[in-house]
């Protein structure tokens, strides 16, 4: 059996390079027979990295079988799983997020979890001294650009760091421009509606009895995503509806300044934003958080009500 190598919903960098680098691992080195799938449709930076690399797109599904074999990367989510994510036959588990709770496994699994920024480094130590074609390379020096905001987030440790600069020697790549040429594709939303921009990078979670989608826009031109701010508030509370949840937190991040804008549609949002990080909101409908940029580290620790 093929076993599915995929990380979360609304694969954004990590997602997208880091199932192609495990199945690689799996298919090249370790003799088994894996593919590397996406759940969805991946984001602007990652499929300008696909483009980049040379790396076919992998195919996107929705569901798993029942006994599917399957190894998850980049989340221990269920919530941002296919449904029927605990149906399937789980080898392992490589992420670099919080322990959620609430998979199951048929059997003892391999499970690595570190505090680290990114996925695709815990895969380079695992990978070993395999030689990796430049195509893989490219995808984990990708990886770490793009969950380390170029080292400017506060996830970024010393291993990431020291792995992202040897990679990009070994690739004759300039980290600054490279960065600056993933960026400025992640920066590009134009062609997308509203509703496509608040569930692009977003996670769910639940705060004091509330169940919020945290959305993140991490951007090098916050002015054009704000410029839509007064539609996107308005089709905050669609897909809300839609989705299930109590509200949609936006965090429009800008990656060069290391802030946050939040949109302030209603007291709720008000309320979170108070409490959570010890600011005045007034009555304007943003506000902005200095120093914020990490979803992980910075924002849903604090969320409060």
């Amino acid at each position: 059996m093929t076993t599915l190598v995929f990380g979360h919903k609304s694969p954004d960098t990590d997602s997208t390079g880091s199932p192609i680098i495990w199945a690689w691992y799996l298919n090249e080195v370790q003799d088994e027979k894996a593919e590397a799938v996406l759940l969805g449709e991946p984001n602007t930076e990652a499929a300008f990295v696909l483009q980049k690399w040379d790396l076919p797109k992998p195919r996107i599904i929705s569901e798993v079988e029942a006994g599917q074999k399957v190894v998850i990367v980049d989340t221990n989510n269920p919530a941002e799983l296919p449904a029927a994510i605990n149906s399937a036959d789980i080898a392992a588990i490589i992420d670099h997020h919080k322990l959620v709770g609430g998979l199951e496994t048929k059997g003892p699994i391999d499970i690595t979890i570190r505090p680290v920024a990114c996925t695709a480094t815990i895969m380079h130590d695992l990978i070993g001294d395999a030689e990796m074609p430049e195509a893989i390379k490219g995808a984990m020096l990708s990886c770490i650009l793009s969950d380390t905001l170029e080292f400017r987030s506060p996830t970024t440790t010393d291993a990431d760091r020291a792995l992202a600069e040897s990679l990009a020697a070994d690739l004759g790549v300039s980290i600054p421009d490279y960065a600056a040429e993933m960026f400025a594709a992640k920066s590009d939303v134009s062609s997308f509606s509203d509703a496509e921009l608040l569930r692009m990078d977003s996670k769910e979670y639940e705060v004091g009895g509330k169940s919020f989608r945290v959305s993140v826009l991490e951007t090098t031109s916050p002015k054009t995503v704000l410029d839509r701010k007064d539609s996107l508030m308005t089709s905050m509370e669609a897909v809300a509806a839609e989705d299930g949840v109590d509200q949609v937190l936006l965090f429009v991040v800008d990656i060069l300044n290391e802030q946050s804008t939040l949109l302030v549609p209603n007291d709720l949002v008000k309320q979170v934003a108070e409490k959570s990080f010890a600011t005045l909101v007034g009555d304007g409908d943003t506000v902005v958080l200095p120093g914020v940029v990490s979803r992980k580290k910075q924002i849903i620790p604090n969320l409060a009500l």
